[in-house]
């Protein structure tokens, strides 16, 4: 165990000044010195090592009602974080022990301890505690086995392939059976990446013609399973390839976040009348029973290499916007990593 970093009294936090309209803009967001309590009993005092940035913290930048409260004008924003306790005040955790928790986004967190989680940085990198240990992870996990009900022998799409949960969608598939996987992403480079390291069967950049063609092209028997990021374009051609009894499992739409009207739905849903296909949203949070059986069964995986991932890495609190802003631009491969 390392020495505990001496306590500090300020630490530099991300704040939202003004809610974005269409595509967030630097001027809507602040990066300030704050000050940093003594936990109080109960909390723990957390030096954040690496930081989280997810497409879902676009709808918490907005107030329109939702399954998660907006985040406060003017107050730090919230995501997953793993850091080093440098100091506590609560039982069970000791300072240099390593925690995952939910305040993100600034140097410095007091969290209490009931919501941290500790980590071993002996069993995995830090980092992959955000990633394909973490909530990444089990979205992937528990949208495709529960939420879409992949058996043996189904044929299975994945949109946003190559970013953090698409790209452990389509190794889950594989290693589970799959008669065949199906990934689009927004560059040859990111193709090539899901055939030649992740084992797609095939894989198809969207932006180089109309995806129900390119998905028809790649699946031409269909497809049994969709899991979707992307939505728009995607989840209409998707419906369009769906075979009997299929299922979409919808995971996030990537594609109209920052759209200021509202996108319009899928012209054929008409079609799931004559497959009797089923989509269904769904929320990693309504999982979290499945917690042991994902770390139990895909943690293996992990560690012989048969399961891969990557990170796309920003170093420095100070490019923590930067690193969000690219997420929604489709910059990373892999999980989007901040470290500090």
């Amino acid at each position: 165990m390392s020495d505990a970093p001496a306590v500090p009294t300020t630490g530099r936090e991300w704040r939202l000044l003004s809610r974005p309209v269409g595509r967030p803009k630097p001027e809507d967001f602040a990066l300030a010195e704050a000050e940093v309590p003594a936990p109080a009993e109960g909390q723990v005092l957390v030096r954040n090592l690496h930081l989280s940035v997810d497409p879902y913290m676009r709808g918490r930048m907005s107030d329109a009602k939702s399954y998660v409260a907006p985040y406060e004008l003017g107050k730090a924003m919230q995501g997953g974080a793993v850091g080093e306790v440098v100091a506590s005040n609560a039982e069970g955790i000791a300072a240099g022990d390593h925690v995952l928790h939910f305040l993100g986004w600034r140097e410095y967190a007091v969290v209490d301890a009931k919501n941290a989680v500790k980590v071993d940085p002996e069993a995995a990198p830090l980092s992959a505690y955000l990633g394909v240990l973490g909530m990444t992870g089990l979205t992937a996990y528990a949208g495709l086995l529960r939420t879409a009900s992949f058996k043996e022998g189904d044929s299975v799409f994945v949109s946003g392939a190559a970013g953090a949960v698409g790209s452990q969608v389509g190794q889950l598939a594989k290693l589970k059976g799959a008669s065949r996987v199906i990934g689009s992403a927004g560059s040859d480079e990111k193709v090539k990446l899901l055939v030649e390291e992740y084992g797609f069967d095939a894989a198809f950049n969207y932006k180089n013609g109309p995806v129900s063609r390119q998905l028809r092209d790649a699946a031409p028997d269909g497809v049994d399973v969709y899991f979707d990021n992307v939505g728009g374009d995607h989840l209409e051609a998707a419906i369009g390839s769906l075979n009997r009894d299929g299922r979409i499992a919808i995971c996030g739409a990537i594609s109209v976040y920052n759209n200021t009207e509202p996108a319009p739905g899928p012209r054929n849903l008409a079609r799931l009348i004559q497959t009797r296909g089923r989509i269904e949203g769904f929320l990693v949070g309504d999982h979290y029973d499945l917690q042991p059986r994902f770390v139990q069964e895909v943690g293996p995986w992990i560690r012989s290499g048969e399961l891969k991932y990557r990170e796309t890495v920003v170093e420095g609190i100070e490019n923590n916007l930067e690193a969000f802003l690219g997420v929604l631009r489709g910059d990373n491969t892999g999980k989007m990593i901040v470290t500090l």
